[in-house]
């Protein structure tokens, strides 16, 4: 019965909100993390600003060519992706910040674009946090938002079954990923469904514990036929 409860019990378990974020810069080649306990988890979350505002179109004109990317990335459970803040920002008098979110993932990238109200204290909070060092040799520029794509999955990217898996390659200008795994998608049933008997199961066991004890006291020869030929008589000696 335990049993049963937990099988019925973990599907309507909710996946709750943020507890970590991590911070990366993919040219210094730096990282950081803070704890949703942490004055400076709730500090970046609001000089990144929400997550829906702003727009969907690259902004014109900025030069985020010789900006440096700063990737966050918000985890549920610690584990789980669910938004991902791609911070572009550029060292000058006044400094000035863009920034790419992306609150859907992993279902998609797509993002908008918003400037950031508060650029030098964002600025001076990645300092802080050690992820403005200069470029390294082993760093990369980063992958650059992907223009605004359908919320459907497209099926010409699924991959076939004459397909070979290979190893995951990334498009630095576009910002496509691809990996050369099946996805979700191509996933065949492959008998995991079973565990909808688990609970039949447990009920069958129960029923039987609960029901040797009248067993074991019924006699053998009780379900014995009757005969219904009437009373039977025996002829004695006086």
């Amino acid at each position: 019965m335990v049993f049963t409860l937990m099988v019925w019990g973990a599907s309507s378990a909710s996946a709750g909100g943020p507890t970590s974020v991590l911070i990366t810069s993919p040219a210094a080649g730096e990282a950081s993390a803070l704890y949703y306990s942490d004055a400076d988890y709730r500090e970046l979350e609001r000089l990144l600003g929400p997550a829906e505002t702003g727009s969907t179109e690259q902004p014109k004109g900025a030069d985020l060519d010789r900006a440096r990317q700063i990737n966050v990335t918000w985890l549920a459970h610690d584990i789980s992706p669910w938004r991902v803040d791609r911070v572009f920002a550029v060292e000058s008098e006044p400094p000035w910040v863009w920034i790419h979110t992306a609150a859907n993932v992993p279902e998609n990238l797509n993002g908008y674009w918003h400037r950031a109200e508060q650029p030098g204290r964002l600025s001076s909070l990645l300092k802080r946090l050690g992820v403005t060092g200069k470029a390294s040799g082993e760093g990369y520029t980063g992958i650059f938002p992907a223009p605004w794509q359908s919320d459907a999955p497209a099926a010409a990217d699924a991959p076939t079954a004459a397909e070979t898996p290979g190893p995951a390659t990334a498009d630095t200008r576009t910002g496509s990923v691809r990996v050369g795994a099946p996805g979700a998608g191509d996933r065949t049933d492959d008998g995991t469904d079973w565990w909808w008997a688990l609970p039949g199961m447990a009920a069958g066991a129960v029923l039987a514990l609960l029901l040797r004890p009248f067993a074991s006291q019924v006699r053998p020869d009780r379900w014995r036929r009757k005969d219904t030929a009437g009373p039977r008589q025996e002829l004695r000696d006086m």
